[in-house]
């Protein structure tokens, strides 16, 4: 009898640890459905817009984590931060688990923004799912990342000026405000102080023949800026970034003067100049 109950025994252990390696043994890698890389799985996306990704998952084991990486090609040193610049390229890596995390079947829909000062150019492009029992599935593709077509130059609005030949004098403020929009995106902004004798076209004015007022090529909202800008007679330095001596070909002088504002998109190299606003500096 003790010998049967042994033998029974043996039997059930084995059939246990059969059950168990079945098991084992039946649960696949993830599968992975990439439906849509871009938009209408264009495999293309926008500076300043986003990167459309659609894809349904099964995993037997149970989704870890979904992570996400965008690299220039060719480049594929591992990152460990969430996006970065790294030798002024842009890459992105995200690992998503809010949602997924031991869920078997998922539709994972996400948009990357990419952003306006990225590169445009050949990027690489990873999906990897990763499940509870150690199983790994990587889906590799390559995507285009190109600049949107810009024709439309930007509008500038004047609210505040010095009036026709205002006259200041050596220690007033000389002062503008309004505001830029652009139907895409702003790109560069300059206000000038230009002397009248310099003979300058409105092209021609930048940070190095005039006094500058303000410059600057970033904005709190790509499409739009409310600008203020300020400058005293006889300043040492001006408002350049980084500020500039006044002096030689640009010191202070007592003639006509003019403020200049000119503005550029992001894309198009199409720029916008406002009307002369003239003054009268006496030292």
């Amino acid at each position: 009898m003790r010998t049967i109950n042994i033998i029974y025994l043996l039997s059930i252990t084995a059939v246990l640890s059969l059950n168990s390696c079945d098991n084992e043994e039946s649960i696949s890698k993830p599968e992975v459905d990439l439906t849509e890389l871009g938009y209408q799985n264009s495999k293309i996306a926008t500076l300043g817009n986003d990167l459309h990704i659609n894809a349904e998952i099964l995993a037997e084991g149970r989704i870890e984590s979904i992570q996400v990486t965008i690299h220039p090609e060719g480049e594929h040193t591992e990152k460990n931060n969430t996006s970065s610049d790294h030798e002024d390229e842009w890459e992105f890596d995200s690992v998503y688990t809010v949602g997924f995390n031991g869920v078997k079947n998922a539709t994972f829909h996400k948009h990357v923004d990419i952003p306006v000062t990225a590169d445009s150019g050949d990027y690489h492009f990873h999906f990897i799912v990763t499940d509870m029992e150690g199983f790994q599935t990587t889906v590799e593709d390559e995507i285009s990342i190109i600049a949107p077509v810009d024709i439309q130059s930007p509008v500038i609005i004047v609210s505040a000026a010095p009036s026709g030949g205002q006259i200041f004098t050596n220690g007033q403020s000389i002062s503008i405000s309004g505001n830029i929009t652009d139907d895409m995106f702003l790109g560069g902004f300059y206000i000038g102080l230009v002397r009248a004798d310099q003979n300058l076209d409105d092209d021609a004015v930048n940070a190095t023949n005039t006094i500058t007022l303000l410059h600057t090529h970033d904005f709190d909202s790509p499409q739009s800026y409310a600008f203020s800008a300020n400058i005293a007679v006889g300043a040492a330095k001006d408002n350049n970034n980084p500020s500039k001596d006044i002096t030689g070909t640009i010191a202070w002088s007592s003639g006509t003067y003019y403020i200049l504002v000119k503005c550029s998109d992001a894309f198009g190299g199409n720029w916008s100049y406002s009307s002369h606003y003239p003054i009268q500096i006496t030292l």
